[in-house]
């Protein structure tokens, strides 16, 4: 008996350790508190994103709380949890579709889940620039196609925010192509990542943000295809003392919200909805281009190492890196029935339109 109750204490132990390390680790949102009761609102909405709110481009949920709490006067409260408080975008994606979650800022990579068609924005030296972007952007046509990549899913896409160039944070100095393959390249859970990655001859290894710093920590992956301001802020190069610039794609989190919630929204808070969400985004892309380069100067004060590949190497990514084109053509052109505008190639039209040379 003494033996049985010894093993029940020792389990109850166990598990009350792992479950209050669980709440230990949970971020404090603190800094973040709404400057106003959001007790007496009568519509709410809990919004989810993976990663640091000091990014501008995350900072953007909370920004859309403040903004849509003053514009509606109290009607509509945005509970945001940023920092994966809330899983794996995968699994958060799941969440959103189900209505257990009204929305999020969910990552480009990762939409690809459930939109496809927002693989266009992945594919190697297409939108690879904060002025790229804003030509994409302004042009209605193709940036309203591209937002209805999930509506088929009961998700609607409203506006995006971005967080940077993508390139490789590394433990050892990637110089060329065949420093590169010795690494075991971190990669967000995408079909396009992937794709890319073979071409290339490098070794993806995909893996939920979460899951990335007891991995690097370990050495279960030596590299993160990640953006610069991502892994400065977030604490990547206290392990990665290196970064190679490779812009190969720019950086988004797509805002992303269950249609039916929304559409069950009075019509005028539902307008007002919209419209604070496009307003945020597009002040909020207008800061992140200076803070890349503010945290890349932060990060070349505390000694990392920013690397740039030759043109020669350079030149070979972007050659095989159009294979990637190739082959998410299909699934980037397909249409829905919810399509407004039904083009015979999409991809070709962006990639006209973007100036793209094979």
């Amino acid at each position: 008996m003494i033996k049985k109750l010894s093993i029940i204490l020792t389990v109850s132990l166990v598990s009350l350790s792992f479950f209050l390390g669980i709440a230990l680790a949970q971020p404090s949102l603190d800094a973040w508190k709404p400057a106003f009761d959001p007790s007496g609102a009568k519509y709410r909405c809990i919004v989810s994103n993976v990663s640091h709110p000091v990014i501008k481009g995350v900072y953007t949920g909370f920004a859309i709380r403040d903004e849509l709490w003053k514009r509606t006067n109290g009607q509509i409260y945005l509970d945001y949890k940023p920092f994966s408080m809330l899983g794996g975008e995968v699994e958060v994606l799941n969440q959103l579709q189900m209505g257990a979650i009204q929305g999020m800022g969910v990552s480009s990579v990762a939409a690809t889940n459930l939109g496809p068609r927002f693989g266009l924005v992945n594919l190697p030296f297409l939108i690879n620039s904060f002025d790229k972007l804003d030509k994409f952007v302004a042009n209605e046509k193709l940036f309203n196609h591209f937002m209805m990549a999930m509506d088929h899913q009961g998700i609607t896409g409203l506006d995006i925010t971005g967080y940077g160039n993508y390139g490789w944070a590394t433990t050892t100095p990637v110089r060329t192509l065949a420093d590169a393959k010795k690494i075991k390249f971190r990669t967000a859970e995408a079909i396009v990542n992937q794709i890319l990655y073979r071409e290339w001859g490098f070794n993806p290894v995909a893996m939920p943000w979460p899951d990335v710093p007891v991995a690097l920590k370990q050495g279960v992956i030596e590299g993160l295809d990640h953006t610069p301001m991502v892994c400065n802020i977030t604490k990547k190069f206290e392990v990665c003392k290196y970064y190679t610039y490779i812009n190969y794609a720019q950086g988004l989190f797509i805002w992303i919200f269950n249609k039916a919630w929304l559409e069950k929204l009075p019509a005028d808070l539902k307008q007002t909805f919209i419209e604070v969400v496009h307003d945020v985004c597009a002040d909020i892309r207008k800061q992140t281009a200076q803070q890349e380069i503010d945290q890349i100067a932060k990060a070349k004060e505390a000694g990392i190492e920013f690397i740039t590949l030759s043109d020669a190497a350079m030149d070979v990514l972007k050659r095989k890196g159009n294979v990637a084109h190739e082959k998410m053509a299909g699934e980037i052109n397909k249409l829905y029935p919810s399509d407004m505008h039904r083009p015979v190639s999409y991809l070709k039209e962006v990639q006209d339109f973007m100036g793209y040379k094979p």
